[in-house]
């Protein structure tokens, strides 16, 4: 058995999911399609590869990742299907694929496109594509292997001496805000020292962090590390992006005291 996920910014109420999916099985019995989310905001690559960015090692090696945000190609964006880590991602080569890898992947192939290609590329190419990796296909008979894809950097937190500035990368579901600024980096340039979070150009100031939510009182504002790594802040049972006016982007500082 082989899954197939899918990650796109297409909506419940519009047919893509249920095409796809009938697609994928009826070519490959060996198939079982999960999805991911089907809520990443439209076109928005850097939403998506965050999503899967942190959820697709999670999956059993030799699983394939169906990427349906932006997916439209052409001249200068063709179809890929990358090799990372034992894992297949399908997709348009948009940058989004110098979004999800930290690392140089296993190996890029160009996939073949009909003479006449359709809107719908998803169904028309990623579905295919698919089904023939779940029924064994090797991934060099889908296409030609090329050198590169589109590189599109990631925005990292900025360091200046004792002061780490970073942003707001994505807004959760229960509208927590998760920056850029990871576990390692805070450890590395607080060396165990006394610090302040700035929220919201210093209207909101953080001296500590939780180890659980429920750590700061219903309604209070507090800093968190989360599972995969990285600095949220949030409002314990509230909505810290619409109540501390957080979006993507948003600017969080953190100083450290000086030695």
């Amino acid at each position: 058995m082989t899954i197939v996920t899918l990650t796109t910014d297409w909506k419940a109420n519009d047919y893509y999911v249920g095409a796809i999916k009938g697609k994928i099985l009826s070519q490959s019995t060996q198939a079982q399609v999960i999805d991911i989310s089907h809520q990443v905001p439209t076109f928005n690559i850097t939403q998506a590869a965050f999503i899967l960015r942190n959820c697709f090692y999670n999956f059993p090696k030799g699983s394939v990742h169906i990427i349906g945000v932006n997916t439209e190609g052409g001249k200068d964006m063709p179809f890929l299907l990358v090799e990372y880590n034992k894992h297949y991602f399908i997709g348009t080569d948009n940058g989004i694929f110098g979004l999800l890898f930290s690392e140089k992947p296993d190996r890029i192939i160009e996939l073949r496109s009909p003479a006449e290609l359709r809107s719908f590329t998803s169904f028309s190419i990623f579905a295919e594509a698919a089904s023939r990796l779940a029924n064994g296909d090797k991934p060099d008979s889908l296409g030609r292997v090329v050198k590169k894809y589109q590189e599109r950097i990631p925005l990292r937190a900025a360091i200046d001496q004792s002061v780490i500035t970073g942003s707001v990368i994505y807004i959760d579901s229960f509208r927590n805000a998760i920056t850029n600024i990871t576990r390692d980096l805070f450890d590395r340039i607080g060396d165990n020292r006394p610090f302040e979070i700035y929220v919201q150009s210093n209207h909101y100031v953080i001296n500590r962090l939780n180890n659980y939510y429920h750590e700061t009182a219903p309604g209070e504002i507090l800093a968190i590390f989360n599972s995969v790594g990285l600095l949220e802040i949030a409002i314990n049972k509230g909505n810290a992006a619409d109540l501390l006016n957080l979006s993507t982007n948003s600017s969080i500082r953190v100083k450290f005291k000086e030695k």
